[in-house]
């Protein structure tokens, strides 16, 4: 086996990759995310990755107000050196910009949820959400694997302390009121 030689792109810059990078650099991997000014590549997506994510999108779009769009795995600049790439995010219509975006805005978001993976749940359970609550992200949900059943935990943004507090714990049924009217059922995944 032959090892290629070490791509000077990948090089962090002094100082870490920017935003910015993201648009620049060649050859990214589909799905790099920028977190704490470096590259995070993606594993090869699991199934219930790949279900639960379907089973969101296909579930909110039609039971988002005309205000709000659905979108997924599309990457959200929170500062110089963060631009995450959310499984799911529901942004305000007027934000939404043309065919040729490649980032959101913090303030565009209203919504970010992360399927957590074996090699994200560090990334999806601790330090994405303190970067989406910090950014003013409102809401946020993390849907794990228990036994090939989703389980989304929902969480909202305290405006007192700038941190999540956890409002439910969803099994089987996810029925909310914020950020719009939402009844998923999750067995659906079997569906999927």
């Amino acid at each position: 086996m032959t090892v290629e030689p070490f791509p000077q792109w990948l090089r962090p810059p002094p100082g870490g990759f920017v935003a910015e990078d993201l648009d620049r650099l060649p050859d990214l991997p589909p799905h790099t995310e920028l977190i704490d000014g470096s590259l995070v590549f993606v594993s090869p997506q699991a199934k219930f990755h790949m279900q639960v994510i379907n089973l969101l999108a296909f579930t909110l779009h039609p039971l988002a107000p005309a205000h709000l769009r659905i979108r997924r795995e599309m990457t959200v600049t929170l500062g110089r050196d963060q631009r995450p790439e959310p499984d799911i995010i529901a942004v305000h219509a007027d934000r939404d910009g043309g065919p040729e975006l490649t980032t959101y805005q913090a303030d565009d978001v209203v919504l970010a949820v992360e399927v957590v993976s074996a090699e994200s749940r560090t990334r999806d359970r601790e330090r994405k959400p303190q970067l989406y609550a910090r950014a003013g992200i409102t809401h946020y949900w993390r849907v794990e694997n228990v036994d090939g059943r989703p389980v989304v935990y929902v969480y909202e943004l305290d405006p007192a302390t700038k941190a999540y507090a956890l409002t439910g714990i969803h099994h089987e049924r996810l029925r909310l009121s914020v950020p719009f009217e939402i009844d998923i059922d999750l067995a659906e995944i079997d569906r999927m």
